[in-house]
């Protein structure tokens, strides 16, 4: 009896004092990456582009998108601008970014957008934000 109680006066403080040192001092574990679908958009066809505007934002926010720049005030500082509009969608993932622009609700859009005017397109990977420790 004498035993079982000098044993658990001993180990249990060990215990304890591991699993908070596991804790204060564990690896950091990357967050994942956000990802950026990045377009420069000239429009060539005013009376078309209507659908896809009013549309386009309920496709994405699905999948945790949410623009982060949509305007055509671009200063240049070198090299050759973006041609009108340029936008970009912030997601939480290049998983989730890649999904949206799969899905069939934004593959209904996309023609027309093609068909209002002149596009180039791109998803990116960003770098994590900050680490979380587990």
């Amino acid at each position: 009896m004498k035993l079982h109680i000098i044993l658990r006066i001993i180990y249990l403080p060990m215990i304890l004092f591991i699993a908070n040192f596991h804790d204060v001092y564990a690896s950091p574990i990357p967050v994942e990456a956000p990802a950026y679908y990045v377009a420069e958009f000239q429009l060539t066809n005013p009376k078309t582009i209507k659908p896809y505007s009013q549309n386009v934002e309920k496709t994405f926010k699905p999948y945790s998108g949410r623009f982060i720049v949509r305007g055509s005030d671009i200063e240049v500082k070198e090299g050759f601008g973006a041609q009108g509009r340029l936008i970009i969608i912030k997601f939480d993932s290049l998983k989730k970014a890649r999904d949206w622009y799969n899905s069939r609700e934004y593959q209904k859009l996309i023609p027309i957008r093609q068909r209002s005017g002149n596009t180039r397109t791109y998803i990116v990977q960003g770098l994590p934000g900050k680490l979380s420790f587990e």
